[in-house]
């Protein structure tokens, strides 16, 4: 099967399985602990069902939505992943142009392997940077500067990751710090030459928004980049903060990791403009609850203040009319792009959103909805 051929997100799961060797693989697939969030995340939306109404001129379909001040042309975002060198020499870029092509939004991490400035320059794209408050607040204040001055038009803080979750697919690949590789390990980079040489061929892997604090790292000895991160990671951050980063940007501040009603309420009145709501892939608290079983509450607690961003298990374009109707303005998405990625680089991205595209139209046509705002509550039930 070719990127040509796939026929949903599933078959690219199946492409990029194939062309990574296995850490790299299961990096992009792990969870946290027994994974119950990473699998419940996509089994949740087969809980809700969809009405149709019928005898509706739907000739013409319009998935064009206006979400964070931006009209897009389906709701939906390229959420941010870090590392993504790991997966394609293609990297980020690759991802901001695929978006540019399909008029959706891309994220990019602060964990990102291509500079902010470097897809700044992309042309035609929605650009939001995911950041974190780190204990030096300073790499964040510097993160918001080169921000600004790159011209992004949002900025997204993810507040879930105190500490990092207890990712055992990665114990088990090696995919540790440093990486630790079996004989089993190292036999499947191995048989994975294509990656190998993209990977020997292309410019080395490297966490491009941090590089800079180069003198910081030389004062450090032995510390690599990714040790002196995750040392960074600061537990004592509160709403405070947020507040504080709020008017750091002054724009669309999206906060990245809530899923309860009060912390909706929280975030709006610290001054977030969007939630996404997201327990990280399933790869931070296991047994955390779905997103799509959060919307709801957040809606009826906060009202029409914040827009929501369902990011977490959707795979299918009725996932996105699903989550639409249960009252979220939009959906991301990370893990299938990285799919397309894996599998062809922009070519596998374009096919992921191309799918995507097909099946939400498909979806808005059967059920009778013509624009985005025709789905409604009344459109979908709970098992």
């Amino acid at each position: 099967m070719t990127i040509d051929h796939a026929r949903n997100i599933a078959d690219l799961q199946i492409l990029s399985k194939k062309r990574l060797p296995a850490p790299m693989y299961h990096f992009i697939e792990g969870g946290a602990d027994d994974e119950l969030s990473l699998r419940h995340n996509i089994s949740a939306f087969d809980d809700y069902t969809l009405t149709p109404n019928f005898m509706t001129n739907v000739d013409n379909i319009d998935t064009k939505s206006r979400f964070l001040n931006h009209e897009a042309a389906m709701p939906l975002i390229l959420s941010p992943t870090g590392t993504t060198r790991l997966f394609h020499h293609e990297k980020e870029l690759a991802v901001a142009k695929a978006g540019a092509k399909y008029g959706v939004p891309y994220s990019l991490s602060a964990m990102s392997t291509t500079t902010l400035e470097e897809i700044g320059q992309v042309p035609d794209c929605h650009k939001i940077f995911q950041v974190y408050i780190m204990r030096d607040r300073s790499l964040t204040t510097d993160w918001v500067a080169r921000t600004k001055a790159a011209g992004y038009q949002s900025i997204c803080l993810t507040v879930d990751t105190p500490m990092a979750g207890n990712r055992e697919r990665d114990l088990l690949t090696g995919m540790t710090i440093p990486p630790k590789f079996s004989l089993a390990t190292l036999l499947s980079f191995a048989k994975h030459p294509h990656w190998l040489a993209n990977f020997a061929l292309h410019p080395k892997f490297e966490l491009s928004n941090i590089k800079h604090k180069s003198d910081i790292l030389g004062e450090l000895g032995n510390t690599s980049v990714i040790e002196y991160v995750n040392s960074q990671f600061d537990r004592s951050i509160t709403w405070d903060d947020a507040a504080w980063l709020a008017e750091q940007w002054d724009g669309p501040f999206i906060i990245k990791g809530l899923m309860s009603a009060s912390d909706a309420k929280k975030a709006r009145d610290v001054g977030a403009t969007a939630i996404m709501i997201s327990n990280h892939g399933g790869r931070q608290l296991d047994s955390a609850p779905a997103p799509i079983d959060c919307v709801k509450a957040m809606r009826d607690e906060i009202g029409d203040d914040l827009e929501l961003i369902v990011d977490g298990g959707v795979r299918r374009g009725n996932h996105i009319v699903k989550a639409l109707a249960a009252g979220a303005n939009a959906c991301s998405i990370g893990r299938p792009y990285l799919y397309g990625l894996a599998a062809g680089g922009q070519k596998g991205v374009e096919k992921c959103l191309s799918i995507f595209k097909t099946e939400l139209e498909r979806t808005m046509t059967l059920m009778g909805a013509r624009t985005i705002a025709e789905i409604q509550p009344e459109h979908l039930n709970k098992l």
